[in-house]
């Protein structure tokens, strides 16, 4: 569960690190441009720990497209960018990727290994 959570986490920084570039650059502040850096690190970093229990293609999957996502949503709320029917299109269909990946990726079962703690060994 805990690893899910730094996924949720590193969706989140990622979001922010990203509106913050925009931020910056519509409004001649460069402290968000260095926040920004700090924000994705922290994204990155969350992720790699993410993926010790989380599939590799699951997990970046979800960060890229969710992060797409609101990344878009709070670009038409905030900035006042312009959302077209094939964005909407777009969304809808990485959104279906993503359940696509999720429902399709099997948890791997750990096999135990009897040899190597010996358990099939003869006692005398």
């Amino acid at each position: 569960m805990i690893y899910w959570i730094l996924l949720v986490l590193a969706i989140a920084a990622e979001i922010i690190g990203t509106l913050s570039m925009k931020w910056s650059s519509v409004s001649n502040n460069n402290g968000g441009y260095i926040f920004m850096l700090v924000m994705i690190s922290l994204s990155y970093i969350l992720l790699s720990f993410s993926i010790k229990r989380i599939a590799l293609g699951v997990a970046y999957a979800m960060w890229e497209g969710i992060g797409i996502l609101f990344i878009t949503l709070f670009s038409v709320m905030l900035f006042d960018e312009s959302i077209s029917a094939l964005k909407i299109i777009g969304l809808t269909t990485l959104v279906v990727g993503i359940v696509l990946i999720k429902s399709g990726t099997s948890v791997k079962k750990v096999r135990k290994d009897r040899t190597a703690r010996g358990g099939d060994h003869a006692i005398a």
